[in-house]
């Protein structure tokens, strides 16, 4: 074990295999969490929004927000960062690779799930199940663990949100994977890709994510871009042709970052990627999958990649996370900010929700935060953070207010010259005779403080 600050009393003097039992307790002394809206500020293990049962606009809360913890910040993170190594010393983790030390983690995994009152989880295959020596070997240890998962996911009826192939942290991918100049990486991924398509349909997944995590490029001195976009939508059209093949029923994602690791991705932001999916013909295969961390990083304000790819349907998932601007990298913190919930939950609610998409933690603790209970919390406040941001979005939308005000700044449109603009039943030579006409047209407020203030009413 670590020499790091132990996790809690509770748990520091139980070794590594005091875990092994089936029917091993891991988070003691921390209780089924439950909803108490009369809790005071200091009491944090429990849910003072969250009511899964209470029904918005139609629909419970558990049902329009679909919360998913993510396995690979939440039982695999260390605290670790550039500056500093790892912080957070879990007593069932003895930090081997070995499918005892999976399985253990697993376990801790879904008790923790149960506790928290989530039912769904996401992974990465490298996550879950260690490599091996060679891909036979990897795959061996893959379906060994896959058997346990699929046994604990009937056993608590926990549900796979998605799933996800780890394309990016071996070596071999070092200069990307769908993207990589050589031919022999590409194929490896792609055999990667098609063992996490079987597990993804075995184990009932929803949704299969793509994150190029390394499909970019350092310097565009050594790269032949338009060589590597083709390459990348091949790989994705292979992989729609194998999901065919064997029957998989989820849904396709992407994943937008514009940079980190890479100096550019080429899945930079919500309208590049869309703008990709059209370009090879994909638009009709593949979704989104939104982190707003990722959106950040990309210039834009929180909301913007959520908005973008609703606009055009295809927004599919969410990674809910945020992060903090003036560092300028992806910190993967939790929500906790009622704004920005609100605007995101707008969306949400206009296209009828998420599903089979959902909200998925994708989020680590700080490293600060040692204890136990701090997984709990953190999760705790961000799902009352976008129970808040629900009740507040679904209160806009009710009332109306806001989108009468939006309306009428384009209400121009409706009727005359705007309704032919609208309709494309126009020429440039009518609109110009129309400006002749009528004139130079009048400097119409964009009323921005007011919307601002509006908003505000309501958050």
């Amino acid at each position: 074990m670590s020499s790091f600050a132990p996790t809690s009393s509770a748990t520091s003097s139980k070794s590594c295999e005091d875990f092994d039992k089936e029917d091993a307790e891991y988070f003691i002394g921390i209780d089924q969490v439950i909803y108490k809206p009369e809790a005071g500020p200091t009491e944090s293990l429990v849910f003072k929004h969250y009511n899964a049962s209470k029904v918005v606009m139609g629909k419970t809360m558990k049902e329009w927000l679909r919360f998913s913890v993510c396995f690979w910040h939440t039982f695999r993170g260390t605290g670790a960062d550039p500056f500093g190594l790892p912080t957070l010393a879990r007593p069932w983790d003895d930090g081997s690779n070995s499918l005892e030390n999976a399985k253990r983690r697993l376990r801790a995994s879904f008790e923790f799930l149960q506790k928290l009152g989530v039912e769904y989880w996401t992974f990465h295959d490298r996550d879950i199940a260690p490599e091996g020596k060679d891909l036979a070997e990897t795959n061996k240890n893959l379906d060994e663990i896959v058997d346990f998962v699929g046994q604990l996911q009937q056993k608590t009826g926990i549900k796979l949100l998605w799933a996800t192939c780890n394309l990016f942290s071996n070596p071999r991918y070092m200069n990307g994977a769908s993207t990589n100049p050589d031919a022999h990486v590409f194929a490896y991924a792609a055999a990667q890709v098609k063992k996490g398509l079987d597990i993804a349909l075995k184990l009932g997944a929803e949704n299969f994510v793509f994150w190029g995590g390394r499909e970019g490029f350092h310097s565009l001195l050594n790269t032949n871009v338009r060589s590597e976009l083709d390459h990348m939508a091949t790989f994705f059209k292979l992989a729609i042709a194998y999901k065919k093949k064997i029957g998989f029923k989820g849904v396709f994602l992407i994943e937008p970052k514009p940079k980190e690791p890479s100096k550019h991705q080429y899945d930079y932001d919500a309208m590049t990627v869309i703008a990709f999916l059209r370009t090879y013909g994909l638009e009709k295969e593949m979704k989104l999958n939104i982190e707003p961390n990722h959106t950040t990083l990309a210039g834009h304000a929180y909301e913007h990649d959520i908005v973008m790819s609703s606009a055009y349907n295809m927004l599919g998932s969410v990674d809910a996370n945020t992060g903090s601007p003036d560092l300028g990298w992806d910190t993967d913190q939790f929500p906790m900010d009622i704004k920005n919930a609100t605007l995101l939950m707008q969306v949400i609610l206009r296209q009828g929700g998420l599903q089979p998409g959902g909200l998925n933690f994708d989020c680590k603790v700080r490293r600060e935060s040692t204890e136990l209970k701090d997984m709990f919390i953190a999760h705790i406040g961000a799902m009352d953070t976008f129970a808040r941001g629900l009740k507040c979005a679904a209160r806009i939308l009710e009332e109306g207010v806001i989108s009468q005000q939006v309306q009428l700044r384009y209400d121009s449109y409706s009727s005359g010259i705007g309704a032919k603009i609208e309709s494309g039943n126009t020429s440039l030579e009518e609109l110009e005779e129309f400006i002749l006409q009528n004139g130079e047209p009048a400097l119409l407020s964009g009323q921005q403080e007011h919307f601002e203030n509006m908003f505000n009413y309501y958050v």
